[in-house]
């Protein structure tokens, strides 16, 4: 594998046949020798003359490109739901060992390198060499203001769907679209959203939080967490590990307002509204609820098993992309169990992934995870979305960077079915 770009002839691909592909798309030989050429369909040599075998996975997205665009109704519509790839993008590949961020194991960076890097990598494309240092002049918000429009005791979801629009009402100059304004903006939004996350718990919290030397810290001391060396060093873990998931519905949405010419505010506003639903962001308030139902450790097992009697699913469980287990779970379940053995809620998680493995169900997934590690770091109850969303953050913006290169508006059309 070529460092920083996928190999194209990687292990585990499978190719066919030049009559079979032919076969496949239903077309000529011809046919597909163009559509090689162009560079749509990757072929290898066959071992025998000139004959050439072809990607098969890049046969069928070509195919359902295709027969979506011809208006094939049916295949267009199972695209959306855990179907066909329908755009094309170079910032993430999802694999059986995890997510590649430009082309890198998203599990290996989160060990080697700083939330801030993979940020800029995601941007970019380039892993700096060193560390950035990210600052920024200010909260860029009154924080009195803000806080007198948050309840009492605000989760950080609630706090930052509000942060992040006053921050983009303070900014006369958002709407200037030069990429090197756009970055210096995209940086200290990320910051910002760290150090503000916190803020319906304890404002008093917030500007030590801003003086923090990376995002890490800044989250940790936001959230009332010790901003340890190596808190800080799991904290990033988790950030990094969280910073982007392929065309998730959060970064769909981030897309379609990029496409329409938002701001980067407000591309952020649409993934965070979107977070917040329960069956994405709002999964982890889900896991905590089982956590606390559980309570310790030795009732994971009768829990798992009186749900499945009465036919209830288990939050936080099983992914339709890693159907032999999220390395990103296992990554920070690992780092969980790693700083904070002897937590107890640590300690529950860790039961009930072993009471589901044990009856053959579904291995843990990322929210699982983050409420582990959430516990390890000694979190609030309902904050560990906040890691979620800063950490996302970094992937939403890299998803409007794209998109708006891409230089389309995202419209799909709709088939109509009512009278």
């Amino acid at each position: 594998m070529t460092e920083g770009r996928e190999d194209p002839h990687h292990e585990g691909a499978e190719f066919v046949s030049g009559k079979e592909a032919a076969a496949l798309l239903g077309v000529k030989r011809e046919t597909l020798y163009a559509y090689a050429s162009r560079g749509l369909v990757r072929s290898e040599p066959g071992g025998a003359g000139r004959e050439r075998r072809y990607s098969r996975d890049d046969l069928e997205r070509l195919k359902a490109r295709r027969d979506a665009r011809s208006g094939h109704g049916p295949v267009a519509a199972g695209a959306l739901r855990w179907g066909e790839p329908v755009l094309e993008s170079a910032l993430t590949a999802i694999e059986a060992t995890g997510p590649r961020y430009r082309g890198r194991p998203a599990v290996l960076l989160a060990e080697a390198a700083s939330f801030e890097a993979v940020a800029e990598l995601l941007w970019s494309g380039v892993l700096p060499e060193r560390p950035p240092r990210w600052s920024v002049a200010g909260l860029g918000v009154r924080l009195a203001s803000l806080t007198a429009l948050l309840p009492e005791g605000a989760p950080p979801l609630v706090t930052l769907a509000l942060a992040v629009p006053a921050l983009a009402a303070a900014d006369p100059d958002r709407f200037n679209p030069a990429p090197a304004p756009e970055l210096v903006r995209a940086r200290a939004l990320i910051v910002r959203m760290a150090a503000l996350a916190g803020a319906g718990l304890d404002v008093e919290q917030v500007r030590p939080a801003l003086a923090e030397a990376d995002v890490a810290g800044a989250l940790l001391v936001s959230l009332g967490a010790p901003a340890t060396a190596r808190a800080r060093q799991v904290m990033g873990r988790a950030l990094v590990l969280s910073a982007d998931h392929e065309l998730n519905a959060s970064a769909f949405a981030v897309r379609v307002a990029a496409s329409a010419g938002a701001d980067l505010y407000a591309c952020v506003c649409a993934g965070l509204a979107t977070l917040s639903g329960p069956r994405h962001g709002g999964m982890a308030d889900r896991v905590e609820a089982l956590v606390t139902e559980v309570g310790k450790p030795e009732r994971a097992r009768a829990v798992v098993q009186e749900r499945a009697r009465r036919g209830e699913e288990i939050p936080g469980f099983g992914h339709p992309l890693y159907p032999d287990g999220d390395p990103r779970a296992a990554a920070l379940l690992a780092a969980a169990v790693e700083h904070a053995p002897r937590s107890p809620r640590v300690r529950t998680i860790h039961a009930i992934a072993c009471a589901m493995r044990d009856a053959g169900r579904e291995r843990p997934n990322f929210d699982v995870g983050l409420v582990a590690l959430g516990a390890a770091l000694g979190l609030p109850p309902r904050t560990t979305v906040a890691i979620f969303a800063v950490g996302r953050a970094a992937g939403w913006l890299a998803h409007a960077f794209e998109q708006r290169a891409a230089g389309f508006l995202l419209r799909p059309r709709a088939r109509y079915v009512g009278p």
